[in-house]
């Protein structure tokens, strides 16, 4: 169906007269008379009664115009939609990190600057949050595993490092850093396998030559908490990621690069969107006047 041929029949059902109509859209008269006639023609119907310059809106014309009040409020809102998404005044951005503590000073900004979007946020491991946006179930990514695919462009946003953590009843709670030749035989609660803090710590353990005792394997930071307070052994976990716990004590390991870099990510060809684009320019405007990020671990 010819919509120019519908607005037509709209414009002057709603401005009661053919010069009105013309007047309002700017648009000729014999041009508007023409649209409405070939439009009744198509069909075989008559959808204004016409009286010399007068007009009144037939039955079928007045059933057809509530169709058409619903049809262009429909085009015009979505109009509205997708200029607001351009805009950033409408519009959700779906996010995976690997960890809520690298992704929300980020979120935070664009919240304060845009207050009219929304946003979805899940967290896996490293290897899902690549996964995801390559998938297309999320436009951004924040994850500390470098990738090489060309189809992904990323921005190094900031370092953190790996820390032990024990309970604060643990005989090293006194202690604020460790060997990590002590940690042989020691229970290890850690990450499952495609984490970062999995793949960077037990390459440090291998380089070191240290043989832990049971890996005990979870699949979030808060259930590696847990699993500490249980006593299933020593804890690892991102130094932010800790924050400030009352039951718990941080450790780092002495002599070992436990630093490592997260990326903000997306599909090159997603960078464009404005949405997108703008969580990368938060990025680079949080990075302005701080030291580059060292390089991952193995990297």
């Amino acid at each position: 169906m010819n919509t120019t041929l519908l607005r037509a029949f709209h414009r002057v059902a709603q401005a009661g007269s053919f010069t009105g109509a013309s007047r309002a859209a700017a648009i000729s008269q014999p041009t508007l008379s023409a649209q409405v006639r070939a439009l009744e023609a198509s069909y075989g119907v008559s959808l204004f009664n016409r009286h010399g310059r007068k007009i009144t809106v037939t039955p079928i014309g007045q059933s057809l115009m509530a169709i058409t009040t619903r049809l262009f409020a429909a085009e015009d809102e979505a109009r509205d939609l997708l200029a607001g998404a351009l805009t950033l005044t409408r519009g959700q951005l779906r996010v995976s990190a690997d960890s809520p503590t690298h992704v929300m000073p980020l979120l935070a900004v664009l919240k304060r600057k845009h207050p009219g979007l929304t946003f979805s946020l899940r967290i896996g491991n490293s290897s899902d949050v690549i996964h995801r946006v390559l998938d297309f179930e999320a436009d951004a990514g924040v994850t500390a595993k470098q990738t090489s695919d060309p189809r992904i462009r990323s921005l190094p946003i900031r370092s953190d490092k790996l820390v032990l953590f024990v309970p604060k009843r643990h005989p090293w709670a006194r202690r604020r850093s460790v060997a990590m030749g002590e940690l042989a035989g020691c229970d290890l609660v850690i990450r499952e396998r495609g984490s970062i803090t999995r793949e960077v710590f037990e390459t440090r353990l291998a380089e070191s030559g240290v043989r832990p005792g049971r890996l005990i394997e979870v699949q979030t930071r808060e259930a590696v908490r847990e699993a500490v307070l249980a006593d299933f052994g020593i804890g690892i976990v991102f130094e932010s990621e800790l924050g400030q716990d009352a039951q718990t004590h941080p450790l780092d390991v002495r002599g070992v690069n436990l630093l490592v870099t997260e990326y903000l990510i997306c599909l090159e060809e997603r960078h464009a969107l404005p949405l997108v684009r703008s969580i990368f320019d938060i990025a680079r405007d949080a990075l302005e006047g701080e030291p580059p990020p060292g390089p991952a671990p193995g990297a």
